[in-house]
């Protein structure tokens, strides 16, 4: 863990509560290249009617185009661990580092992140654990489309 990482995730939780409050899935992320904050996005498939908004899908979109050496160079912070979708993405830009808030109510993709030679590292924050099975508990149908069951 690096000495920022708990500032970003804060961001991220943000990211996430602003989804929630906006009556959606509270998942946020944010992308860090060289200590700025480049992007920030939080879970919008309810709000848009998207099929593809998760937080970090988001959170790319609304970094816009940058070059190769930005993504190789960014650390996506997460509060939630990624799923395939959001795996591959991130694979795809050259994306080394991401930061995950918990993955106790979701195991995302985090072997396959490693076996891209991809650094993870898993916080178990409890606001993110908190903040996930207090959504699930009341919204199960919707969590269950999000991941799709």
């Amino acid at each position: 863990m690096k000495t920022n990482d708990v500032k970003y995730m804060e961001l991220a939780i943000q990211q996430a509560q602003k989804g929630f409050s906006e009556g959606g899935i509270p998942i946020g992320a944010v992308l860090v290249h060289n200590d700025q904050v480049i992007g920030q996005g939080h879970n919008q498939r309810v709000q848009k009617g998207s099929a593809i908004l998760h937080g970090e899908m988001d959170c790319l979109e609304n970094t816009g185009r940058q070059p190769a050496s930005v993504y190789q160079d960014s650390t996506m912070y997460t509060t939630l661990s990624p799923c395939p979708m959001c795996s591959g993405a991130m694979v795809l830009y050259g994306i080394k580092r991401v930061v995950i808030g918990e993955n106790k109510t979701f195991m995302g993709e985090e072997e396959w992140l490693k076996s891209h030679d991809v650094e993870v590292v898993v916080l178990q924050d409890q606001k993110c654990i908190d903040m996930m099975n207090d959504f699930i508990e009341k919204h199960p149908a919707i969590w269950n489309e999000d991941i799709g069951i």
